[in-house]
């Protein structure tokens, strides 16, 4: 599986531990983030990684910024794209088996190590649940559509 990751200035740290992490456990990563500690603007890692899920250039995305929420909101501007801001594991295990995210986004200033490797374990341990929850990834899906 290829995993999409970018980020801004204040993850290059997390976004190369998790990264390393993923690698050791047999995902192929890309980066689309920055690797300097200068200002990066996260609209730009979050629309490239975004892009590349949407391309079908990478499987899923992880997104990590100062809190995940500026990061994932200019993901979730790119149509099929469903973005996830997870500071727990068991919100990132339920995003995927009943809304099918395929983007998970956290915050270098909200997590540690240790718990943003709980919550990415989580998240692509899980799998889609489809039944009831189709539906509502398509109405989801809908909603984008008449936009």
């Amino acid at each position: 599986m290829k995993i999409g990751i970018g980020n801004d200035h204040t993850a290059v740290e997390l976004k190369q531990q998790i990264s390393e992490y993923l690698q050791e456990k047999g995902y192929e990563v890309v980066n689309y983030g920055t690797d300097s500690s200068e200002r990066f603007d996260y609209p730009i890692s979050g629309e490239k990684v975004a892009m590349a899920v949407k391309n079908h250039e990478v499987d899923l995305g992880i997104l990590i910024c100062g809190t995940g929420v500026g990061i994932s909101l200019a993901a979730n501007k790119v149509k099929g794209i469903r973005a996830v801001v997870c500071s727990e594991p068991y919100t990132a295990k339920l995003s995927k088996e009943h809304n099918n995210t395929n983007i998970l986004a956290f915050g270098a200033r909200v997590v540690g190590l240790d718990l943003a490797k709980m919550i990415v374990d989580s998240w692509l341990e899980a799998e889609f649940q489809g039944g009831r929850h189709a539906k509502r990834v398509q109405m989801i899906a809908d909603i984008e559509e008449r936009q």
